[in-house]
């Protein structure tokens, strides 16, 4: 009898063995842990190769000038675990800028204009998500109309002009040279940290995130489940919108000035970020973590290019190859993953 349970026990140390070793591999075959890797690899580069990058002074501006796309990828995050995506929020933030432009012209008080963008970028959530909630309509289809709309509706707001000269009270604060005492942290990269601390919490450690990943998962089957699928999504294209407009003040503060076509383009950076970091587009699967590595390593990768006077569109190709890169090598390394699983259980070689 002694020999049998220590024989069992053998083997269920064994196969406790295997598994530890399983989770392992699978933990180092995670896409938002190996971009983690990577931008600590490209900070490692850029300390070695480039005179000025790692100053305080290169830093603080390398985090701040990404600031606005890293606030709407938190919330872009959230949406995409969820099944779901938002096109139009680099319009959203040009529609931001030009009220916040139009009302300053108008003699507004700054502190009455804020609320007042921001209840604009709620309503483009709502427009969003209505029409993907209760019309039924996808959301790739919703956002790539709003797009047009939002930014054509900036258009007519403020025109072909330029608004500058904000109150030096608020601007001073989301400019680069403006830091937390002591660190290279500016102000705007601070509240962004702040803000990826509360999203991840709502994702990883809510009930709300739960739902969320089960909706992007199988939406029918959160449905019968009982998960309130339609408002948990309307909700999102809201804070997603509220976001965007909040950084249509940000970039037009940190830049002193109003235009129509402010953060034309940013659409695809925010994607590309969030996708970087592993969070699929089919939705059900990523990290807030893997989302805050992917656009830091874009900053901080754009950063280095432009100090090596590497040209804008060499840039640009780069960040593509990223994003085919993020969308590609997880679903490779799944599918060898799973072809070898397979070979396993089929009793063949591994």
């Amino acid at each position: 009898m002694g020999t049998a349970a220590e024989t069992r026990e053998a083997a269920d140390a064994a196969r406790a063995g295997r598994g530890r070793a399983a989770r392992v591999r699978s933990a180092a075959l995670r896409w938002d842990t190996a971009v983690g890797v990577l931008l600590v690899a490209v900070l490692v580069v850029g300390l070695g190769t480039t005179d000025g990058f790692g100053s305080g002074e290169n830093l603080a501006f390398a985090f701040n000038d990404i600031v606005e796309v890293a606030v709407i990828a938190l919330p872009m995050t959230l949406l995409v675990v969820a099944g779901q995506v938002d096109l139009s929020v680099a319009s959203m933030l040009g529609l931001g800028s030009a009220l916040t432009g139009a009302l300053w012209n108008a003699g507004w008080a700054f502190e009455t204009i804020v609320p007042v963008v921001l209840l604009a970028g709620v309503a483009g959530g709502l427009l969003n998500g209505w029409l993907v909630t209760r019309v039924g309509l996808p959301s790739l289809a919703v956002t790539i109309g709003t797009l047009a709309l939002y930014r054509g509706l900036a258009s007519v707001v403020l025109g072909s002009d330029a608004v500058t000269d904000f109150p030096r009270t608020y601007a001073d604060w989301t400019v680069d040279t403006t830091t937390v005492p002591g660190t290279f942290v500016t102000y705007p990269v601070l509240l962004f940290a702040v803000l990826a601390v509360v999203t991840g919490i709502v994702l990883h450690a809510t009930a709300l995130g739960r739902s969320l990943f089960a909706i992007g998962s199988q939406e029918e089957a959160a449905y019968f489940a009982g998960i309130r699928v339609k408002r948990i999504k309307l909700l999102l294209f809201v804070v997603t919108g509220l976001f965007a407009s909040f950084a249509g003040v940000l970039f037009t503060l940190r830049y002193g000035s109003a235009r129509a076509d402010n953060g034309l383009g940013f659409e695809m950076l925010v994607i590309a970020s969030v996708l970087l970091g592993g969070v699929d587009f089919d939705g059900g699967k990523g990290t807030v973590f893997g989302a805050v590595a992917g656009v830091l390593l874009i900053g901080v990768l754009k950063n280095l290019l432009t100090l090596n006077d590497v040209a804008n569109e060499v840039q640009v190709i780069v960040t593509g190859l990223l994003l085919v890169a993020s969308v590609l090598t997880p679903r490779v390394i799944a599918a060898v993953v799973e072809g070898r699983h397979r070979r396993a259980a089929a009793g063949g070689p591994s």
